[in-house]
């Protein structure tokens, strides 16, 4: 095997698949990267910790075919550091020690060969007619927003998926995790109105997010295929398995209005919830809410260290309430409010309290309240 290939193009292909590699593999192979030569200007590297699986296709100038894997902290660290030259990869027939060349840089790397890599993971075949096209940004933004109230990965549930419905040219995002909820409806090309619900490991999305600044082009094509879901660009492909069983009916558990409404400015939360929490019950994390005459009060004490609170101005006209929450889920709520001023929805000090932006209708965080002894 040998090719020449750009830093750049290499170095980007590396961070694009690297993510899929395994930590701690019972098979070590799977701590590696497959690097194969394609054809006479093409390269393929995959990962895969058998859950999820990225490929990547850089441009090479290949001399020699062949394929071998080599592991993937060595070599993004390898690669990251020399210079920004053409970097050149050879191996002899039969040998699994790689040297990596590039002007007076020279490293030999032990590898493993390319016939212990899983095969079922190394390539993908798929029905053109099958998918659809999304646009990477929209479907990145929505994502995040929606995506992050997923229960944790740990927890090998539905809740620990992200639900993506699809119908006609929506395509609605939203995840839970038993506390609260986040939901975003997308407009979507669904030309042959494919109606689908999958539910994608939140780990899938979230790699998927990392490394889509990467991926230098506006769409990809989404296809299913029995319990995976594959994620394709020109250049990438994501494969991951799917969740499957029923989740919740998400859309029943968000309120049609809400009896008392505030308009309050985000970053002004953000910053005062930063403060006041600093002073939180770490068993607990709440702070409380306390909402009055156009103005917001928050305050958190713990009965060993002391106590905080900060009060400012908000558009608030219903009758007084105190709400207590966990600070954490409404730091994230705000931090993925794409406004300058959040719509918060409230009720009864126990009722799931709504937080909108006050420029869309599409998007939606309910976050459930602690009860306050």
């Amino acid at each position: 095997m040998k090719f020449v290939v750009k830093k750049d193009d290499l170095y980007n292909g590396i961070k694009i698949v690297e993510r899929a590699t395994s930590v701690k593999a019972l098979q070590p192979v799977l701590m590696n990267i497959l690097i194969e030569t394609i054809d006479k200007g093409t390269i393929k590297l995959v990962a895969t910790d058998l859950d999820l699986t990225v490929i990547a296709l850089v441009d090479a100038q290949v001399e020699e075919e062949g394929k071998i894997t080599l592991p993937s902290k060595t070599l993004n660290e390898i690669v990251s550091k020399l210079g920004d030259k053409l970097i050149t990869f050879e191996m002899n027939d039969g040998d699994t020690t790689v040297n990596i060349t590039c002007q007076n840089s020279k490293f030999d790397i032990i590898g493993i060969s390319a016939s212990e890599f899983p095969p079922e993971f190394s390539s993908v075949n798929v029905n053109e007619e099958e998918g659809f096209e999304i646009e990477i940004r929209p479907f990145v933004k929505a994502v995040k927003q929606a995506g992050f109230a997923a229960a944790s990965y740990e927890t090998s549930n539905l809740l620990s998926g992200i639900v993506c419905d699809i119908s006609e040219n929506i395509m609605e995002i939203a995840s839970t995790d038993g506390n609260r909820l986040a939901r975003v409806r997308e407009t979507i090309d669904n030309k042959d109105n494919h109606a689908k619900q999958l539910i994608i490991p939140s780990k899938t999305l979230n790699e998927f997010i990392k490394m889509s600044s990467f991926i230098d082009e506006d769409s990809v094509k989404i296809y299913t295929e029995k319990s995976k879901i594959i994620i394709k660009s020109e250049r990438t492909t994501t494969i991951s398995r799917l969740l499957e069983g029923q989740f919740p009916k998400y859309n029943q558990l968000i309120p049609k209005e809400s009896p008392k409404e505030a308009l309050v400015n985000v970053s002004q939360m953000t910053s005062a919830l930063e403060r006041v929490s600093i002073m939180v019950n770490e068993k607990t994390s709440i702070v409380k809410l306390e909402f009055s005459h156009n103005t917001l009060k928050l305050t958190a004490d713990t009965p060993d260290s002391g106590k905080s609170e900060e009060s400012f101005d908000i558009d608030y006209t219903g009758e007084e309430l105190t709400i207590a929450f966990n600070y954490k889920f409404v730091l994230e709520a705000l931090k993925n409010i794409d406004s300058d001023v959040v719509k918060i929805g409230l009720n009864t000090p126990l009722s799931a309290t709504m937080f909108r932006p006050d420029n869309e209708e599409d998007y939606v965080c309910l976050i459930m309240p602690v009860q306050i002894r």
